[in-house]
């Protein structure tokens, strides 16, 4: 018998160069899309946010609550407006975030600074718009001259703490003059020196009066002493109050707006006569408006809630001229009264001084 010969042997082909780069080629494009969809880059997306009507309720209950002091009718919106915060974002959703018109992204660090945890920041925000509606009542109170209880608010950054008066403080006279607004401070200290030592007579808690001794500092841009603190106002009965309640929401770019819902309550006629005005804007105690961050998302979220109005710090005019819906009007503040008789001239059908 013959021998039945051996198969050949198949031949293997190996993968050429070519085959070799395209093969890695797709595995690296698979493991970018992978990382692209998946890891969490330090980047954070900024869009509008929710606007709240300050004249409005929020979960059945006024957003500015006012007991013990007359008050009047109101209609139309006073509206705060707000920036979202998107965090834990993807490089596709980065991405996205940039090709969308109504979004910004900015580095992670310019929003949560580094070497804070979530918390540390959640508590600086809720502190921030706590201050902002202390400031706003205040302010509110000095406009319409009303007679107040003037407390020594949080210290002062950059400003040494004075070790005599504390937060909480109420202060009843300063140099034997009675102190009912927070300008009869300056007043009463009118002639006075930085180092010169007054007399201040305050309460404390629940305690009884008592007198103190400051020592005046320096106060910027003049040769008067001051107390060195930052004062606040509340009313002036006991049994008065204004309470501001809106969750969810932090930072101090509500203040302007909160205080244009105090002094619309409190004041008879309508201060919006029907309209929607929506704005931004920090405030201080005594009615200054200041610059705040987020000003063309803050227009894109008045023009969808359906602002015909915006309040601009005057500071951000040039910034809200750039990103100006068509058809809203912009209207130029410096100060809570300017605020005021601005929306009184629109409402008698006139021209506020505009961005």
């Amino acid at each position: 018998m013959s021998a039945t010969p051996a198969p050949p042997t198949p031949r293997v082909r190996r993968p050429g160069p070519s085959t070799v780069r395209l093969l890695l080629a797709v595995a690296g494009l698979l493991a970018v899309c992978v990382l692209g969809a998946t890891v969490p880059v330090p980047i954070v997306a900024l869009g509008p946010g929710p606007t709240f009507n300050t004249l409005d309720t929020q979960d059945g209950k006024p957003v500015v609550d006012i007991s013990g002091l007359p008050t009047y009718p109101t209609s139309g919106h006073l509206n705060m407006t707000t920036v979202s915060v998107t965090d834990g974002l993807t490089m596709f959703q980065v991405l996205g975030a940039w090709a969308n018109p109504d979004q910004q992204v900015v580095p992670r660090s310019a929003v949560f600074p580094p070497g804070q945890t979530q918390q540390e920041v959640d508590a600086k925000n809720d502190a921030d718009f706590d201050s902002s509606e202390t400031d706003a009542v205040s302010a509110a109170l000095t406009f319409l001259n009303l007679p107040a209880q003037v407390i020594v608010g949080p210290d002062i950054p950059g400003i040494p703490v004075n070790p005599v008066l504390r937060p909480g403080d109420r202060i009843v006279s300063v140099q034997g003059k009675p102190i009912t607004k927070i300008a009869d401070i300056r007043a009463a200290l009118t002639g006075t020196a930085p180092g010169q030592q007054v007399p201040v007579d305050i309460v404390r808690g629940e305690g009884a009066q008592q007198t103190v001794t400051v020592t005046l500092i320096q106060l910027s841009g003049s040769t008067q002493g001051g107390l060195g603190i930052a004062p606040v106002a509340r009313p002036a009965a006991p049994d008065d109050s204004i309470t501001i309640s809106l969750t969810g929401v932090g930072g101090p770019s509500a203040g302007l707006m909160f205080s244009l819902a105090v002094v619309d309550r409190l004041t008879p006629g309508e201060l919006t006569g029907g309209k929607f005005i929506a704005g931004t804007g920090e405030i201080t105690a005594t009615g200054d408006v200041g610059a705040i961050a987020g000003i063309p998302l803050k227009l894109i979220a008045a023009e969808d809630a359906g602002a015909q109005v915006f309040l601009v710090p005057s500071a951000n005019c040039a910034e809200a001229k750039a990103a100006a819906p068509a058809g809203m009007t912009l209207v130029k503040v410096d100060r809570l009264d300017e605020a005021v008789a601005d929306l009184d001239t629109i409402r008698a059908g006139g021209t506020a001084p505009a961005c």
